[in-house]
């Protein structure tokens, strides 16, 4: 059965081809500063924290500008907390977002930024 090709290393400048997002290099290092979801705060607290806020605001800010209307299934922390817990549960830097326009988000604005836990 044929096997799917490499991709290139998700890492900017990484010629590296792997099966993975990063090659076995740069894994290592976005493993380690990133951590787990539960070590970055994504924890029961946060889930609940993060139903009632999206009972509350339950559609996309995004798509409502461009004219659109989507259920929002993500808060977003319109300014990326980067491990600052006081910024992390700042319910002023949260916004309500479909899954598309999160990824977007996240693609374009939040991605080259670096972690500092």
């Amino acid at each position: 059965m044929p096997r799917k090709p490499k991709k290139p290393c998700g890492h900017p400048g990484c010629p590296a081809l792997t099966d993975n997002r990063y090659c076995d290099e740069h894994s290592k290092i976005y493993e380690n500063k990133r951590g787990s979801a539960a070590e970055r705060g994504y924890d029961s607290r946060w889930r609940k924290a993060r139903t009632r806020f999206l009972k509350i605001h339950p559609f996309c800010v995004s798509c409502k500008a461009e004219g659109k209307i989507a259920k929002a299934t993500v808060v977003d922390h319109i300014v990326p907390h980067r491990g600052d817990e006081l910024l992390f549960w700042d319910e002023n830097n949260w916004q309500p977002l479909c899954k598309r326009c999160h990824d977007r988000k996240t693609r374009t604005r939040d991605q080259h930024q670096e972690y500092t836990y």
